[in-house]
């Protein structure tokens, strides 16, 4: 079952969809992904009761937006708490409290932030809204002297962010602060079967420019990465799903791993996998159909996988924009200026940078060990490719 939803659906989740032959929610987005694909869409209350009627159902939804309709209609079922497990930061830095003792956290309100003692955790630490995503109004604080400054940048953004997402995908009343976590940072697609055992469909390595940089700009993947990673963060997972009691039910989990291999969670998105579609990359790197393979129980065959996809990394680079930028003033983008940065670019997604802080999403190949055009994305100066009226 879909539940599609903005910002965005790739033309992968809309094929999905229309083939797999599963109910399909009415929504706006659902209605222009599916116009010419011969869909017929369910209206909320036949959808419902469609879920309910089905044994084992299972839901995907792409974007957080669709949370509210789930606590609307499905309020009967175990789906709300699922998801509130997760999507809460600071209940979720409370589930799993014991499993990781030395990472302090705090939870306060937008306007207790002032009066936070910047000192009462561990620095660096991490401000960021206790419901978020896309890594919006997240702040590294390398310092407790940087506290007001901080503070200041977080209330400026709110008004603006605010406008963009509603408030059960960004929450900006509400900041979870916590202290770093050391080490590499990795995102997992994954979902629990009927028996709650996790099944893995995506491991992406997450780069960085620098230490303080917390921004979504490169993921990557390649069958090395994911022969290292699978099992261990499978058995993290089955841990996580234990407690929240998951079954049939996607994630999106992203984990933080420290030098001597102690796994950690940044947090766990519910009911979706990667946002904004960029889950895409594993029909890219592997010629997987993640939506396929949680709807349908396909688990990957990853020794087979491991064989033939050898030896390429696949990447997804987001061309994100300041959020001080204002966007209005963009005439245009030039598209063919910013493929250039790529040999092998396999797709590439514009998106309505009027609404969204970000103009494009690049799906691209390097042979092993040559990642020198996606270290040169990490930091660039996207606003370069803007044309400003």
């Amino acid at each position: 079952m879909f539940i599609l939803e903005a910002p965005y659906v790739s033309d992968a989740l809309a094929e999905a969809a229309a083939t797999l032959g599963l109910p399909v929610l009415d929504t706006p987005a659902a209605r222009a992904a599916l116009a010419s694909r011969g869909v017929t869409l369910l209206g909320d209350a036949e959808f419902a009761e469609a879920y309910r009627s089905t044994p084992g159902a299972r839901l995907y939804a792409n974007s957080e937006n669709a949370i509210g309709w789930v606590a609307e209609h499905l309020a009967d079922t175990g789906l709300p708490a699922a998801i509130e497990a997760f999507k809460d930061k600071y209940a979720f830095r409370r589930m799993l409290e014991d499993l990781h003792p030395e990472v302090g956290f705090a939870g306060c309100t937008l306007a207790e932030l002032r009066e936070f003692d910047p000192t009462s955790i561990a620095a660096p630490f991490v401000v960021k809204p206790a419901v978020g995503f896309f890594s919006m109004g997240v702040h590294v604080v390398e310092d407790p002297a940087q506290w007001a400054e901080v503070v200041a940048r977080i209330q400026h953004e709110a008004g603006a962010l605010a406008r963009i997402y509603p408030d059960a995908v960004l929450g900006l009343d509400r900041f979870v602060i916590e202290q770093v976590i050391e080490g590499d940072e990795y995102a997992v697609d994954a979902y629990f079967d009927s028996d709650g055992e996790p099944v893995i469909v995506n491991v992406l390595g997450h780069l960085f420019a620098s230490a303080s940089d917390v921004s979504d700009r490169v993921y990557i993947t390649d069958t090395e990465l994911v022969g290292r990673w699978r099992e261990p963060f499978a058995e993290y997972l089955r841990e996580v799903g234990r407690r929240a009691d998951l079954r049939d039910f996607p994630v999106h989990a992203e984990l933080r791993v420290d030098s001597v291999g102690r796994i950690a969670p940044i947090e766990v998105n519910p009911m979706r996998f990667a946002g904004w579609c960029v889950t895409d990359i594993a029909r890219h790197a592997y010629g997987i159909d993640p939506y396929r393979a949680y709807l349908l129980d396909e688990a990957p065959d990853w020794a087979a996988i491991s064989s033939e996809c050898a030896g390429t990394v696949t990447a997804a680079v987001i061309a994100d924009l300041p959020s001080t930028l204002d966007r209005s003033t963009i005439a245009s983008v030039d598209y063919e200026a910013f493929s250039t940065n790529f040999s092998d670019l396999r797709e590439l997604r514009r998106v309505d940078y009027v609404t969204y802080p970000v103009f494009a999403f690049a799906f691209v190949q390097v042979p092993a060990g040559e990642l020198g055009e996606l270290q040169a994305m990490l930091g660039a100066d996207m606003t370069r490719y803007l044309q400003l009226g």
